[in-house]
């Protein structure tokens, strides 16, 4: 029995559909229309009564115009769109999601940590999260198992050097450092694409490339940074 029978009657949760080849989309595409499946080998219809919820990390229009993904099947996923906003556009969650998947951890791990520092929680809270949610479990995950403090500190998940700018920058440092990190998460969700990167960013690309290069210098720090 495959995922999809196995669903009938429930729910059935499609992670990072953005990355699916075409070729496959076009048999998610015929499921969807026809509601139904076939097992291989066999010429039976199995009828599907199933609520698919799809979830991406890649801007589907964008991978529409550039050929990416079928238009007919983002159309006949996207009946009811719920956008969750990055962590970094949520800093009271850092908090609340740390903890959780800490105590999730440390219970697995049953080593020294109990907690964070108020140092590493304010330097988590100030953090951009280019990675998201799974960049701050990879970060607690690999802190509880190597910390050997019971209070785990900024450079118990990589973020030391966070810890030492966020005390010394200017405003206009922190400002272009800011616009830095954003321009990158666009870039990074966008493939690199210039132009997409700064449509999404509201500002022309002319102004990207200007911000790029005032940020020079930051860009090569964080390239050097491998915690960045």
């Amino acid at each position: 029995m495959g995922r999809l029978e196995a669903a009938v009657g429930g729910t059935i949760f499609l992670d990072e559909i953005g990355d699916l080849p075409l070729d496959l989309q076009v048999n998610l595409l015929r499921v969807l229309q026809n509601r139904s499946i076939q097992r291989l080998g066999s010429h039976q219809e199995i009828q599907l009564d199933v609520r698919v919820v799809a979830a991406s990390n890649v801007n589907l229009e964008l991978a529409v115009k550039q050929g990416r993904f079928r238009e007919d099947l983002y159309y006949r996923l996207n009946v009811l769109r719920l956008h969750t906003p990055p962590l970094r556009e949520r800093e009271g969650d850092v908090p609340l999601l740390a903890q959780h998947y800490f105590q999730a951890f440390a219970d697995a791990a049953q080593g020294n940590a109990r907690g964070f520092s108020q140092q590493t929680l304010r330097v988590m809270s100030n953090y951009a999260w280019p990675g998201n949610v799974r960049e701050l479990i990879n970060r607690v995950r690999r802190a509880v198992i190597m910390s050997e403090h019971p209070l785990l500190k900024p450079g118990d998940l990589g973020l030391e050097k966070r810890a030492v700018d966020a005390g010394s920058v200017t405003l206009d440092q922190a400002r272009a450092q800011a616009e830095f990190q954003a321009i990158r998460c666009a870039l990074r969700r966008n493939q690199n694409n210039m132009s997409a990167a700064a449509r999404q960013l509201g500002i022309s690309r002319a102004t990207l490339y200007r911000v790029l290069e005032r940020s020079a210098g930051i860009a090569t720090e964080s390239r050097l940074d491998p915690a960045a």
